[in-house]
């Protein structure tokens, strides 16, 4: 089992962005004199939203791409998933502070999301191809 150096190296940007996304929500907090909920500030709102999407997704889909790099996984394809994540993680924020049917809401908000649903939906399929066959097979203790 080899080390999930090219996932670890892409969390690392990846939760730089958290960091941002964070401090972008408690920013707006501060200045909103907000404590709980988005105080009806349309901007905070986005913020929380753009932070929460992040941490609704990213965790589980690093987590099965680190799985795949350590099953010995080519690196090509492990970049390939987490360039297309953290390509999509950027966009999403960026569409989340415009209005609705836009050029950029559609393209940022709209493309990140299905960038990012089409990741996990490719991590999931290769994580049952290469396993499945062999995770219900008895073997001997």
């Amino acid at each position: 089992m080899q080390q999930p150096s090219i996932t670890s190296a892409y969390s690392g940007i990846l939760a730089l962005l958290y960091l941002v996304l964070g401090l972008q929500d408690s920013r707006l907090r501060r200045g909103n004199k907000v404590l709980f909920g988005d105080g009806g500030n349309i901007k905070l709102r986005s913020a929380i939203r753009a932070h929460g999407n992040f941490v609704e997704y990213v965790p589980i889909i690093v987590l099965m791409v680190a799985m795949l790099e350590m099953s010995g996984m080519p690196a090509m394809r492990v970049h390939l998933l987490m360039g297309a994540l953290l390509v999509a993680r950027l966009l999403h924020p960026l569409g989340m502070y415009v209005g609705p049917r836009t050029l950029q809401f559609q393209i940022c908000r709209v493309g990140g999301i299905l960038l990012t649903l089409l990741v996990l939906l490719c991590a999931a399929v290769l994580l049952l191809w290469r396993f499945l066959p062999g995770a219900f097979q008895l073997h001997a203790l």
